[in-house]
């Protein structure tokens, strides 16, 4: 058997692609530099897979930003916003991924998604009724080329034509299907030119095969690779799909003339029951993902030998694969130099997958895989019991009633209550909680950890910050005011430092978008909370003003989502857990006076089933509970917020109404306030803030960009219900951008009040 990956981490070891592009960014390095960088990264992986043994070495998995973007730009769909400011090729790009103000132009970035149930996020391709589809780039050629000559003929990875098509956003009246011949064009003339460089595999990400597909999305993806297939010469094609199975598909999918087929075993419940069922057909090679790519505990090689036993009776072309691209998992163990080796021997993270695979290889081809050393080595490890269990706290899970998430008095009696109490001014003000998390604070985050400061000093630094964010808040104007958070490092590591049962890596970085990486926690046993986690900083920012302080927690939806979860427990379980534990902050901060509590559900939608009919019982019905539990027990003049990211919620919104939150926050500026017609539509209750500018943007939006966007929330949410805000945290953002940005957003809403008496 021979073994493969889907993609691996293009971020480096230590981030150096990071470091490298905000450097470019800041003209600090120039572009051969950063192309350096990107080099030494992408030969640094080709060894490592060379030398491990992997028989299917992907290319172009490597972006400067994200593949679906690159995508965009190798097949011409870029919008003349971005190609007419003249910049050269590489800032054309990262003016679509990024945005752009200069002395060429002001524009802002392309829509941003979550990628599909994970914690990355892709930018939404933009195709008008103008655009041309066709192949217009040569940096998947390059970089098989790059390859080659560094000894390794490697299995090009590209964005499939139907993902590629779903994923994108129409502007104009033409539809996906307008633009089916073109794109097929453009994949047959990829394929041509993979097997003109010598090429034997091209990979065609498709994992929107693993969503629900109606007749028509059948048939267009049909359309589309019956097109494509019919004129791939004498290279093979590999489907591969992840995230999930292909049920509504399997015996087209299966029909056509694919080479290669890439299933999912391990987060697609139905697939094994797929092949089982239908069949494999001959003479395609099965692509196996049994090596979960999302999670790092390491694997059980006798459930995994189990999955393919089951599979050599339907082919015995079978490929060892993982079950998605590696980007979801941090680089190597070898620089977690603080983690103890009894929990470092469970985990495996993207190097140490590709040894897993070498070892499934070597005991299949054993002949007796049960007497091997590696085999009899991971049964004994995944024969042990881990610490980590407290009773108390199952035992408070599992006495939960009803009523426990329930809050009282209703929705519309506290919304009463509250405007009598903080009396604020139509369409109030304020931010999702960070301000710039800048140099001198993370150095001397750094200092302290390192023990260069003492823990006294540093506090005193703190306050110091804290006091200063309040005294800016308030010569700016805003309504609601927040502490700045300067003393976190993440907003779920740092919650996972003030809880039991969590462990934390050093180096275990991953890539969440561009150069935005975060290093999730690890889920290690059971969850409470050890000691208060906020409500010091909370209460020092509120005595510096009279003006409301908002007390700033991560939801537990979000702590489980952004952290690597067990995986011998249900995530009900680990929600619930963590619940317990905010609760308790909760009912703390409300306690010390704290009348404003933001608990953030950022990642609410992150792990939604990409089936609806997994939706209610695998995960709706205990994460809108979870958050529910969280705030159940406040008085009613007490005032809960929450904010959510970039996602689509257009399908949930009930349910996130259902929150019962009294405000709620959402991104939305660069979906271009589409959710406001959602919110219309469904008489959405809660009070809302959709973001009024884009964060994750080096731009500083003017007053009267933001009054647009205000004019807009206006016409579709009723002003009494309408709170201005940014889309998100400002933690990666500079003062430079930050101050000029929240005075035009204070500006906006002062004349927008004045306009609307």
């Amino acid at each position: 058997m021979n073994t493969s990956i889907i993609g691996y981490p293009r971020i480096g070891n230590l981030r150096e692609l990071k470091f490298a592009s905000e450097k470019y960014f800041r003209k600090e390095i120039t572009l051969s530099e950063l192309e350096d960088t990107a080099k030494e990264i992408r030969s640094y992986n080709l060894n490592l897979q060379k030398n491990s043994g992997l028989d299917f070495i992907p290319s172009n998995d490597f972006s400067f930003y994200d593949g679906v973007l690159d995508t965009a730009f190798l097949l011409n769909a870029v919008p003349a916003r971005y190609t007419s400011l003249g910049l050269s090729e590489l800032d054309t790009y990262f003016a679509a991924a990024r945005g752009y103000q200069g002395e060429k132009g002001d524009v802002k970035a392309l829509a941003m998604k979550k990628w599909y149930n994970t914690n990355y996020h892709y930018m939404v391709p933009e195709i008008d009724d103008t655009t041309e589809i066709r192949l217009a780039g040569t940096k998947p050629f390059d970089l098989f080329s790059e390859a080659f000559e560094n000894g390794a003929k490697t299995k090009p990875v590209i964005i499939g034509a139907y993902t590629f098509l779903k994923l994108a956003r129409y502007v104009g009246s033409k539809k996906a299907t307008d633009f089916v011949q073109q794109t097929a064009e453009a994949y047959s003339e990829l394929l041509a030119k993979f097997s003109s460089f010598g090429a034997e595999w091209v990979q065609f990400d498709e994992p929107s095969l693993v969503k629900d597909m109606t007749a028509e999305d059948i048939a267009l993806f049909t359309s589309l690779y019956e097109k494509i297939l019919s004129n791939k010469g004498i290279v093979k094609v590999l489907a591969q799909t992840y995230f999930g199975d292909v049920r509504d598909c399997y015996k087209e999918f299966t029909s056509l003339d694919f080479d290669g087929i890439g299933l999912d075993f391990v987060e697609g419940k139905k697939s094994l029951e797929l092949v089982k069922a239908n069949g494999f057909p001959k003479g395609k090679v099965l692509f196996a993902g049994v090596v979960n790519g999302k999670n790092i505990w390491r694997n059980n090689y006798a459930s995994t030998l189990k999955i393919i036993d089951e599979l050599k009776k339907h082919t015995d072309n079978i490929v060892i694969n993982t079950s998605c691209s590696l980007l979801h998992v941090p680089c190597t163990l070898a620089n977690e130099t603080k983690l103890t080796d009894s929990y470092k021997k469970h985990f495996a993270y993207a190097e140490e997958k590709l040894g897993e695979l070498a070892e499934i290889k070597k005991i299949l081809e054993s002949g007796s895989p049960a007497e091997t050393d590696e085999y009899i080595r991971n049964t004994a490890l995944h024969s042990e019991v881990r610490s980590g269990r407290n009773d108390a706290v199952r035992e408070k899970v599992a006495n939960l009633t009803e009523q426990d998430f329930v809050r009282l008095p209703e929705f519309a009696e506290r919304e009463k209550i509250q405007k009598e109490r903080f009396n604020l001014p139509l369409f109030p003000t304020t931010t999702i909680g960070s301000f710039p998390q800048t140099a001198e604070v993370k150095s001397k985050r750094k200092a302290f950890r390192t023990g260069e400061i003492s823990e006294s000093d540093y506090e005193k630094f703190l306050k110091a910050k804290i006091a200063d964010c309040v005294a800016l808040q308030e010569e700016i104007g805003l309504d609601v005011l927040v502490h700045g958070e300067f003393e976190r490092n993440d907003m779920v590591e740092y919650f996972g430092e003030c809880l039991d049962g969590y462990i934390f890596t050093e180096k275990a970085w991953v890539q969440s978008y561009g150069t935005r990486c975060v290093k999730p926690p690890v889920v290690w046993g059971d969850i409470s909370r050890a000691k208060p986690m906020t409500v010091k900083w909370s209460v020092f920012a509120q005595s510096l003003t009279d003006k409301p302080m908002k007390g700033m927690l991560t939801g537990p939806v979000t702590i489980l989502n952004w952290s690597f979860p067990r995986e011998d427990i249900s995530l009900k379980e680990s929600a619930l857990q963590i619940a317990l534990a905010i609760r308790e902050e909760v009912l703390d901060l409300e306690a010390n006076g704290i009348s404003v509590i933001q608990v953030d559900e950022a990642a609410l939608r992150e792990k939604l089933p990409l089936r609806k009919s997994d939706w209610r019982e695998d995960y709706l019905d205990w994460a809108i509970p979870a958050f529910r539990y969280v705030h159940s027990g406040v008085k009613p003049e007490t005032q809960i917020h929450t904010h959510m990211c970039y996602s689509e919620f257009a399908d949930i919104i009930r349910d996130i109404d259902d929150m019962d939150a009294d405000v709620i926050t959402f991104e939305a500026s660069r979906s271009d306030l589409t959710i406001l017609d959602v919110l219309k539509e469904n008489n959405f209750r809660t009070e809302v803030g959709p973001g009024v500018y884009d964060i994750h943007s080096p731009r500083v939006p003017s007053k009267d960009e933001i009054k647009d966007a205000v004019a807009k929330m206006r016409a579709r949410i009723p002003a009494e219900k309408l709170w201005i805000n940014p889309d998100c945290g400002l933690k990666t953002r500079g003062n430079e951008e930050t101050v000029p940005s929240l005075k035009n957003l204070v500006d906006a809403a002062k004349e927008v009040r004045n306009e609307n008496c």
